[in-house]
C-alpha cells in the first residue's frame, strides 16, 4: 500500500512524537530533563519505515508554549490525529508509529534509577491514551 503523506501530515507526526518526548522531558525530575529527552529522542530517530523517514527531523517552527499544560494541548490531539491519518492510509505504519512513540517515552522514563516517577509514570499514560483514542 503506498502512502501518500502532505507536508502538514508530516509536521502533525512530528509534532506529536516529539511533543510526547517533550512531554515526558517535562515531566522529569529536577536534573533529569536533559536525560528525558535524549533517550527520548534516540528512540525516534532510531525508527525505520516511513515513520522514521519522517521523524528523523523533528519539528520546525512549532511552538508549543510555556507551560506543560499548554504544550499537552498540542501534543495529545496531535497524537491522536496522527494515528487516525496513518490508520487511515496503511494501518501497519500506524502499528509502527505507536510502537515507536511507546518506545520513546519508556525510554525517557527509565532514565532513572530504580522506577520511574511517579509523573513520567503519568504523563506516559496520558500520552498512551492520546494514542489509543484514534
Amino acid at each position: 500500500m503506498s502512502v501518500t503523506l502532505t507536508d502538514q501530515d508530516k509536521t502533525t507526526l512530528r509534532t506529536a512524537a516529539w511533543g510526547a518526548v517533550s512531554l515526558m522531558s517535562a515531566a522529569g525530575a529536577a536534573g533529569s530533563a536533559h536525560k528525558v529527552a535524549t533517550y527520548g529522542s534516540i528512540a525516534l530517530t532510531s525508527a525505520t519505515g516511513l515513520v522514521g523517514h519522517v521523524l528523523t527531523k523533528a519539528p520546525k517552527g512549532v511552538k508549543y508554549g510555556k507551560t506543560v499544560a499548554e504544550l499537552a494541548d498540542q501534543v495529545l490531539p496531535a497524537l491522536t490525529a496522527a494515528m487516525g491519518l496513518l490508520r487511515q492510509q496503511d494501518p501497519a505504519e500506524a502499528d509502527n508509529f505507536r510502537s515507536t512513540v511507546i518506545v520513546a517515552i519508556d525510554s525517557a522514563a527509565q532514565t532513572h534509577q530504580g522506577r520511574p516517577s511517579p509523573t513520567l509514570v503519568d504523563m506516559a499514560r496520558k500520552i498512551t491514551g492520546a494514542l489509543d483514542a484514534a
